[in-house]
């Protein structure tokens, strides 16, 4: 039986980009703020995290989807005193779309320009949607924040799956 976060070190943090340009490089001690710091630390933690990997709260960054693991990770565990935020920034990575909506939003000659943008967001996705085993186990979580919060990504989670079943039976991209 392993630790959480064992495997942050397989990640090429700096490599990846955060937001304003920078690396990723604070996310693994970010992450191990989250998890083993006393509740006030472990939340400011959090917040910092979101401003790297989902600027202004609703942009993703290339780091985001490797982040999103280690976010589950620490939202399935039980000594974790930040699961409410957690679950607060997995739900804004997921609904974030503001490459897909500016792409959209160019001619399709601009599309190819955003289309690492696109990728990050649908790469974010999954990596969330792959969590949804530990976000449901949340729902019974005897903190009432915590289960409320499980509950609305849950819901986030089944509302998106409704549109893009929408969108295929519409012939939509």
């Amino acid at each position: 039986m392993g630790t959480i976060l064992s495997d942050l070190q397989r990640v090429q943090w700096t490599r990846l980009q955060a937001a304003g340009e920078s690396t990723a490089r604070t996310v693994p001690a970010l992450l191990s703020k989250a998890a083993w710091s006393d509740r006030d630390t472990a939340r400011r933690a959090v917040d910092e995290l979101g401003d790297l990997v989902c600027e202004r709260g609703f942009v993703v960054q290339e780091a985001t989807a490797p982040t999103v693991p280690f976010l589950i990770e620490l939202a399935g565990a039980p000594h974790v005193s930040c699961k409410t935020e957690v679950l607060e920034l997995l739900r804004k990575v997921f609904t974030g779309r503001q490459w897909s909506a500016a792409s959209q939003a160019f001619s399709s000659r601009h599309d190819t320009h955003l289309a690492q943008q696109v990728a990050w967001e649908k790469a974010t996705q999954e990596a969330v949607l792959a969590g949804r085993h530990v976000f449901e186990s949340l729902t019974a979580s005897v903190d009432p924040d915590v289960a409320r919060a499980a509950a609305e990504l849950l819901q986030f989670l089944a509302d998106q799956a409704q549109q893009s079943a929408g969108a295929k039976e519409r012939g939509d991209k």
